[in-house]
């Protein structure tokens, strides 16, 4: 069985050290870059948007360029901390109520990005409060911006060879060095198929044609409702953690329980923001 699986492996898995380079003893890694180049990537885009006053209601942009370098300190660490936080509470409770110092151990399970989502929703809310800014226009600004970080991620998920898909003998699975001598669905690029390429070119087109950053809360309520609906069809694919396996019917998921209500709330903040731009 293992022999004819790992045949059908056509696509292999692509022989990338983790570490980008070294300086020394420090060490850079792709996953490290990514966030980086994620970050970057948003800002700059951001800024775009944010000095486009014909994007906005009234034709007026309600941040600028200031505000969004100020807040780059404020998102990182709210995806920072809430995604580890995150990953605690909804992932290793039980392994970290035996031994808390391992929720510091960031190289045990990482982070997850439900726990990032929130971390980063509340950074701002208190962000746009404390600086004057509709709470939603900021939304709808972060929200245009967050596929770039969820593309350059995934892709550092697959050259970690972490997070791998379910067993699969499709003519494009790879065998993960450390996913065992089976052959897998290469989920990670599922996801950054989706939730980045895909998810970053209908926001992109509900801003600058369809202007949807008049209406605020539809750009955040797509985003939320896009990204909630990839990850339940990926679920299907992608392998669920070790410690959590299947919920339910032998295919439910933590991961589809966390996005059901991301799908609900998508909905209700794109309805809402039709109804009162009407």
């Amino acid at each position: 069985m293992l022999e004819v699986l790992n045949t059908l492996a056509v696509m292999p898995f692509p022989d990338i050290d983790p570490v980008a380079f070294a300086i020394g003893p420090v060490a850079v890694h792709w996953y490290g870059l990514a966030y980086v180049a994620g970050i970057l990537c948003g800002w700059l885009y951001a800024r775009r948007l944010a000095a486009n006053d014909s994007l906005w209601p009234q034709n007026r942009s309600p941040l600028t360029a200031a505000h969004l370098d100020d807040f780059l300190l404020w998102v990182a660490v709210g995806i920072v901390l809430g995604g580890r936080i995150g990953y605690v509470l909804f992932y290793d409770l039980a392994a970290v109520s035996q031994d808390p110092l391992r929720a510091f151990e960031i190289w045990n399970g990482g982070m997850s990005f439900h726990g990032g989502f929130l971390g980063a929703t509340l950074a701002m809310i208190l962000f746009a409060r404390r600086n004057g800014i509709p709470v939603l226009s900021m939304f709808d600004t972060i929200a245009a911006v967050v596929p770039f970080g969820l593309l350059f991620g995934r892709i550092a998920n697959f050259i970690n060879g972490e997070l791998w898909g379910r067993i699969s003998d499709v003519p494009w699975a790879v065998v993960f060095p450390t996913g065992g001598p089976f052959s897998r669905h290469p989920s990670q690029l599922y996801e950054a198929g989706l939730e980045g390429l895909l998810l970053l070119a209908v926001l992109a087109f509900l801003v600058l044609r369809l202007k949807a950053l008049k209406w605020p809360g539809f750009v955040a309520g797509a985003f939320v409702c896009g990204y909630g609906l990839s990850r339940i069809f990926v679920e299907f694919f992608r392998e669920p953690d070790a410690q959590l396996g299947y919920l339910a019917f032998g295919w439910l998921t933590m991961g589809m329980v966390l996005s059901l209500p991301m799908v609900a709330l998508g909905v209700w903040l794109m309805l809402r923001a039709r109804k009162s731009a009407a």
